[in-house]
């Protein structure tokens, strides 16, 4: 079990400063990204040098200094210790997936997400992913699944890159296949009815391009894979929430849809959550697609 943050510097620094560092960490590869607060920066050397002692496979340190920003969803890193890389190859699931951390998008915790609709897909299933990143979705539930293709979409030119690094590495050629582009513009141009499944892990857009993943989904239906940020108070429930929200979206389009399942993925700050839905969509009814 993973040791916390506090637990490992209870030795190494004082304990006023332990108050003003974040227990989460994210160990990518042999990368560790910490998150410090402005009171704690100056012991950035001696923090990232105590993980490092306890994570010996660990060798660059990275402190997040802000929150993932811009459309190819990038956080902002500063060297704390070790050699300094971005680029690393991290393993899940018996996969291989290269990422350079400072210019792509990735997330370790969303392992249990991956592997979870990897054992939903069925044989010979087409598969949309619409903002794909290195394709860790992607590549997970090539390996896991009998899918047929899994187009595999995103904005980012250079995690476009990685991905392609990530079909060769777990040898899943024809079976993955990277778009360079905006996965709306994609859909209306090239990949409208194709799929059999649709996946939007980008919560920051995900209501926005509801409309694209419909397009995307087979004449027959087909399943929407859905995540959003959800923020909710107490005695509120923040995936009914997410359902009200996206309810309301896929009711004004004549789609006969249910909710088959829906969690938090995890809490991302006080009061806010990552929601996860599967949406079966047994419908388009009259459902535009001009």
């Amino acid at each position: 079990m993973r040791n916390r943050l506090t637990e490992i510097l209870a030795d190494v620094v004082p304990c006023g400063v332990i108050m003003d560092v974040h227990n989460a960490y994210d160990i990518i590869g042999d990368i560790a990204i910490i998150r410090l607060t402005e009171n704690s920066m100056s012991y950035r050397q001696t923090v990232a040098e105590a993980l490092m002692s306890v994570h010996r496979n660990v060798k660059t340190v990275l402190s997040q200094t802000g929150p993932v920003h811009g459309d190819f969803r990038l956080r902002k890193l500063e060297y704390a210790a070790g050699i300094g890389n971005t680029t690393t190859v991290h393993k899940e699931a018996g996969c291989l997936l290269a990422v350079d951390v400072e210019k792509c998008y990735f997330s370790p915790r969303l392992l249990f997400e991956r592997t979870r609709i990897a054992h939903l897909v069925g044989n010979g299933e087409t598969i949309l992913n619409m903002f794909a990143g290195v394709g860790s979705f992607s590549i997970v539930i090539a390996r896991h699944s009998g899918a047929e293709k899994i187009f595999s979409v995103d904005v980012n030119p250079i995690a476009i890159q990685f991905m392609q690094k990530n079909v060769r590495l777990n040898k899943v050629y024809g079976k993955v296949l990277p778009v360079l582009g905006d996965a709306g513009q994609i859909i209306k141009e090239k990949l409208n009815n194709v799929a059999d499944r649709v996946l939007m892990p980008l919560p920051e857009k995900a209501i926005e391009y509801i409309q694209y993943a419909l397009l995307a989904l087979k004449k027959s239906g087909g399943w929407i894979h859905y995540y959003d940020f959800e923020h909710a108070i107490k005695n509120e429930d923040p995936v009914e929430k997410a359902k009200s929200k996206v309810a309301k979206k896929m009711e004004s389009s004549d789609v006969v849809f249910e909710f088959a399942f829906g969690r938090i993925v995890r809490p991302t700050g006080p009061n806010w959550y990552q929601i996860a839905l599967d949406i079966r969509v047994e419908s388009l009814g009259s459902f535009n697609r001009d």
